[in-house]
């Protein structure tokens, strides 16, 4: 008759040689990606910061970029140690849908901002006329272009609507 201890420490070694590769493996992946993570939120950083960007922006966009990376290591590490992950990154799949839904309106206006800024239909200092404003453009900002109208008044509007709707630039022509 074998003595519990003996039918454990057996358990035991076949678990450690079962697993054990694995948990290496693991390691040996994560150790270096974090490292690399690490380096490209310093890098990301330094090119925000250098850009001169709104400083709650910057740290918004850090901090985005650092989790959605942290993420990604997991389910890959997670995925290497034999762990299904199908339903995990299913879930996540439906929770990014869910907050796209929700957030469809700052979408558009981020989508607008980035359009605006590629195609540069108007820059800091022109006079517009848009959704019957008429104003200089002060600021473009990634969600809202902000305008100082003739009667000294701010004008906050949507980037989404002006990449979409009619725009007049009256310093294009001279």
């Amino acid at each position: 008759m074998e003595l519990p201890f003996d039918q454990l420490s057996e358990k035991f070694i076949d678990f450690v040689f079962q697993y054990a590769p694995k948990i290496i493996g693991a390691l040996l992946v994560w150790v270096p990606v974090l490292w690399v993570i690490r380096f490209m939120i310093r890098l990301l950083k330094k090119l925000l910061e250098r850009g001169k960007s709104d400083p709650s922006l910057r740290s918004f966009l850090i901090s985005l970029t650092s989790i959605g990376l942290k993420v990604l290591l997991v389910i890959s590490a997670l995925g290497m140690l034999g762990i299904e992950m199908t339903s995990f990154i299913a879930l996540l799949g439906a929770a990014g849908l869910a907050i796209g839904m929700v957030l469809s309106g700052t979408l558009q206006n981020f989508a607008g901002g980035v359009v605006i800024l590629i195609f540069k239909p108007f820059r800091v200092g022109d006079l517009i006329k848009s959704q019957g404003h008429l104003g200089t453009v002060k600021e473009i900002q990634i969600f809202v272009t902000i305008l100082s109208s003739p009667e000294c008044r701010t004008i906050i509007l949507p980037n989404g609507s002006l990449a979409n709707y009619d725009l007049i630039n009256y310093n294009t022509e001279g």
